[in-house]
């Protein structure tokens, strides 16, 4: 082992290993999803298209996204954002009818 202290300490006759953090990073992305609904998509979709404009601001034309410009990343969003905006008051009114009706 490495006597370094840190989070990352691995077995030194293997080398550095594959850090899988980006899975435990999407699963609780899936996780808020799934306890939170369409705010969870119209957070993360806002917080994308400010870092999006940014990028695009300082130069960026082509992203590592499949849909490649920029702008389309941009539009996509934006579409998650009015689905989001629109499924709001779906969700809540979900809650509030098994809150106050219960389940089944």
């Amino acid at each position: 082992m490495t006597t370094d202290s840190g989070l990352r300490r691995y077995d030194e006759h293997v080398g550095l290993p594959f850090d899988p953090l980006r899975l435990c990073v999407f699963a609780t992305i899936a996780l808020l999803t799934c306890v939170f609904g369409p705010l969870s998509l119209l957070v993360f979709s806002v917080i994308a298209i400010r870092g999006y404009a940014r990028a695009r601001r300082a130069g960026l034309l082509q992203s590592r996204c499949k849909l490649g410009d920029t702008r389309n990343v941009l539009a996509y969003l934006v579409v998650l954002v009015v689905l989001a905006v629109a499924a709001v008051p779906l969700w809540v009114g979900m809650w509030m009818s098994l809150l106050t009706h219960g389940i089944g």
